[in-house]
Formats: structure tokens, C-alpha cells, sequence
């Protein structure tokens, strides 16, 4: 019964605020505003020395053969259990 009354109080209060007709009757305009100065702050950092270099590498990758069946058996999993 709560849950009725805060709907039915809420759909009364949007069809009160649909019903309203707004019109501008003047213009709005931004403040106008005087920036002066300032200061940004210092900072002293020390970083460390980073070497980056690049090597050529030769890496021996192993040949595979997979031999793949025909027909698989089972059931494909789909991940719903």
C-alpha cells in the first residue's frame, strides 16, 4: 500500500510539472570577473637515470603438429551449466 501512494503521489507531481508553461522573460549574463597574478607553486625533483637500450634476440620455437579430428565427440561447452 506504501509503494502505491509514493507512485501515485510521484505521477501526480509529474503530470502537475508537465502541465506548466515557462517562458523566459529575460536574459541571463555572466558575472563579470578580474584575474590577477598569481604564483604556480616550485617543485625540485630528482629523477633516477634510466638506460634503455634495445638487443636483437634469436629465440629456437619448436615445430608442432596438431592433428585435428573429423568429427569431434561430445558436447560443445557454451559455458551454461
Amino acid at each position: 500500500m506504501k509503494k502505491f501512494a509514493i507512485i501515485a503521489i510521484s505521477g501526480a507531481m509529474a503530470l502537475g510539472l508537465s502541465a506548466c508553461d515557462v517562458d523566459q522573460t529575460e536574459e541571463g549574463e555572466l558575472p563579470e570577473v578580474d584575474v590577477e597574478g598569481g604564483n604556480m607553486p616550485e617543485y625540485d625533483v630528482e629523477t633516477a637515470d634510466v638506460d634503455v637500450g634495445t638487443e636483437e634476440v634469436t629465440v629456437d620455437v619448436p615445430d608442432v603438429d596438431v592433428d585435428m579430428p573429423d568429427d569431434a565427440e561430445g558436447e560443445p561447452v557454451t559455458g551454461d551449466e
